[in-house]
């Protein structure tokens, strides 16, 4: 057992290493900072926003940026700042609970592919490969119409879809770390499947996945607002940054600062995601240096 301890990857070193290099990195820092502002900003919505996010004022329909109402307000007379902090939760917890979904999926099917091989990662991969044949956002929408309409059913449907992306991943590193001298140890002191893929292999393999993470938080919260936008996510009058910015399409013409507050708080979180998952990848990957 002495042996097997020493071939395995030194983890809480590994840990610190990457702590020290991430909260040196600005980029990343600054990106994490963004997205904990997002979040607590989110939760106490109840409490930071200054109107009720459904209430509608007939007087104030497209009313422009006020003192009264700092953003604007609605075709509906709604106070756009409130719905907006409103809608972060709800754009928030659609990108998660995709995610989430994702990587139930897709972290145990790449696992059990790459390790057990045979005609189990074929099939696996036979099923991974027609996933992948189709447009992601295509696929979503399938699904979606067969779970049916609503804010869960359209992000459990993007999860399904993400899916395949994090199974090819995990696959893929299972096949090389399957072959490591402390997974071989493990196998000789007779260890079971399980234990081995519990505590040798799925610790190893799933590094790349926190990378991945981030990059599909960005890509499932533009797939909420593209459903949300064609009328299949959230439901009115429940506010979310896709649902705004398409009631703020139909009325570009008339009040086009209308789609700025929601396209800029998407685009500002799918930066921050992305930037993040980019420093977490120079942070994790010893080959790289920082320029």
């Amino acid at each position: 057992m002495t042996d097997l301890a020493m071939t395995a990857p030194h983890r809480p070193r590994r840990l610190r290493k990457f702590v020290r290099w991430f909260v040196s990195d600005i980029r990343g820092a600054i990106s994490l900072g963004f997205l904990i502002m997002l979040f607590v900003v989110s939760v106490l919505a109840p409490w930071l926003a200054p109107y009720d996010p459904l209430a509608q004022d007939v007087n104030a329909s497209l009313a422009p940026m006020s003192a009264e109402h700092w953003l604007g307000a609605d075709d509906l007379g709604r106070d756009t700042l409130s719905r907006l902090i409103y809608g972060g939760m709800a754009s928030l917890y659609a990108s998660f609970l995709a995610v989430a979904i994702a990587v139930l999926i897709g972290v145990p099917v790449g696992v059990l592919a790459g390790y057990l091989g045979g005609w189990v990662d074929t099939v696996i991969s036979r099923v991974i490969d027609s996933f992948l044949s189709f447009p992601a956002i295509v696929l979503a929408i399938a699904v979606t119409g067969a779970l049916g309409i609503g804010l869960t059913n359209g992000m459990i449907s993007v999860g399904i879809v993400f899916s395949p992306q994090l199974a090819r991943l995990v696959r893929a590193r299972t096949l090389v770390v399957r072959h490591e001298l402390y997974v071989d140890a493990a196998r000789c002191f007779g260890g079971s499947t399980t234990r081995i893929l519990w505590r040798h292999v799925l610790p190893n393999a799933i590094q790349p996945v926190i990378v991945q993470v981030t990059l599909l938080l960005a890509a499932a919260l533009l797939a909420e607002a593209s459903l949300s936008f064609l009328g299949l996510g959230i439901q009115p009058p429940d506010p979310s940054w896709g649902a705004m910015l398409a009631r703020a399409y139909q009325n570009m013409e008339i009040a086009p600062e209308q789609m700025y507050p929601p396209g800029l708080a998407i685009l500002f979180t799918a930066l921050a995601y992305n930037t993040l998952g980019e420093s977490l990848r120079v942070a994790l990957d010893p080959t790289m240096k920082r320029n």
